[in-house]
């Protein structure tokens, strides 16, 4: 299957607007302020070893056929057609103690509306323990069952929402209702784009879990023109009445941004499934112990994760430009690769979280 080369020309117009338009900075190494700024910063040595990493990979690439490259199949769908490449890992998932989940979320009063802390107290002191209890007050009892209404019969994201709605969206008990979820419901998302806003995504990972294995979809674009074709096949792990999305920082990036791609080919867009947002748990869990909480940082500094040969993912974009610009295949090897291994990071930095909250002894 030989690769599909844009234009000279294309390649050269993403040239230039990624020259005029980076959306980035280059800071010296050790600029501490810079470190807390997740997605515009790139250290000057790794500036440096990027471009030198460019060059060799495009010398190296020469003349070597895309498919000799990557291993995968060309798809065809609705939107047309795309690459897609599949690689798979043992991951050990967590068995998750529902039990104790839902008996955190039935002794917390505070789920229903008009009692806080303050007011818990007093109506624990009053022997109103539990929701059920709570569900006999002259007073709450309404309330009380609605809440109640809820955890017994709504969906994991309407109780998401509930929990959401009376605590912090990184609240325990928010990661908990993953434990409502089987494995296989669970669909990790990320995304290369080719900017921070309206450009093209050259690259989608999905992974899914089969058979205690993690299964990574990776839908490449081999020209600017299968984006259509890419996001069909994406859309299409998202749309299973049990799914779960999980990503890192996807709820200010990759959702949106998906969103925003699908909105201009008019295609639909994911249903409203429950998202859990990595970031957010890592923020509550680590931000007074580590510098940083980028994924890269916390797949060492927690997973004992340390990557060879990676690239910024700030500079995707030159990557893939040089790629369409000479069709050399070398450039995107280390995308494909930086990609794959945010994917695995995510699952399982994911599961290390769930697991300490409710994780079976």
């Amino acid at each position: 299957m030989p690769a599909i080369h844009a234009p000279a020309r294309i390649g050269a117009l993403w040239q230039q607007r990624m020259q005029t338009m980076r959306e980035y900075e280059v800071v010296r190494d050790g600029n501490v302020f810079g470190t807390g700024l997740a997605n515009n910063i790139v250290f000057s040595s790794d500036y440096d070893q990027a471009h030198n990493q460019l060059d060799t990979l495009v010398d190296k690439y020469r003349d070597i056929r895309f498919e000799n490259v990557f291993s995968g199949l060309e798809i065809f769908n609705q939107g047309g057609a795309c690459f897609v490449q599949i690689s798979q890992q043992d991951i050990r998932v967590p068995a998750v103690d529902t039990e104790r989940f839902r008996t955190d979320i039935l002794k917390d009063l505070t789920l229903v509306h008009g009692i806080g802390p303050r007011i818990q107290h007093r109506l624990m002191s009053k022997g109103y323990r539990t929701l059920p209890d709570l569900a006999e007050h002259p007073k709450f009892r309404s309330y009380a069952h609605e809440v109640l209404n809820c955890l017994h019969g709504g969906s994991s994201a309407e109780i998401m929402d509930l929990i959401g709605s009376r605590h912090a969206k990184s609240h325990p008990c928010v990661l908990g209702t993953a434990g409502l979820h089987e494995p296989e419901d669970y669909v990790f998302l990320d995304i290369e784009t080719l900017g921070l806003f309206s450009r093209p995504i050259i690259l989608f990972g999905v992974g899914t879990i089969e058979n205690s294995r993690l299964v990574v979809h990776q839908y490449l674009l081999r020209d600017i023109d299968e984006e259509q074709s890419a996001l069909t096949a994406t859309l299409e792990h998202l749309s299973g009445d049990r799914t779960a999305l999980v990503t890192f920082n996807g709820k200010s990036f990759d959702l949106p941004y998906v969103s925003d791609r699908l909105a201009y080919y008019g295609m639909g867009s994911p249903g409203k499934i429950p998202h859990f947002d990595v970031l957010h748990f890592s923020r509550r869990r680590w931000k007074d112990q580590l510098p940083s909480l980028r994924l890269a940082a916390l797949e060492t500094a927690i997973l004992g994760i340390s990557r060879a040969d990676d690239i910024p993912g700030q500079m995707v974009p030159e990557f893939y430009e040089t790629y369409l610009r000479t069709g050399n295949c070398g450039p995107l090897v280390p995308v494909v690769e930086h990609n794959k291994q945010d994917i695995v990071s995510l699952a399982l930095l994911f599961f290390h979280l769930l697991g300490e909250s409710y994780g079976c002894c």
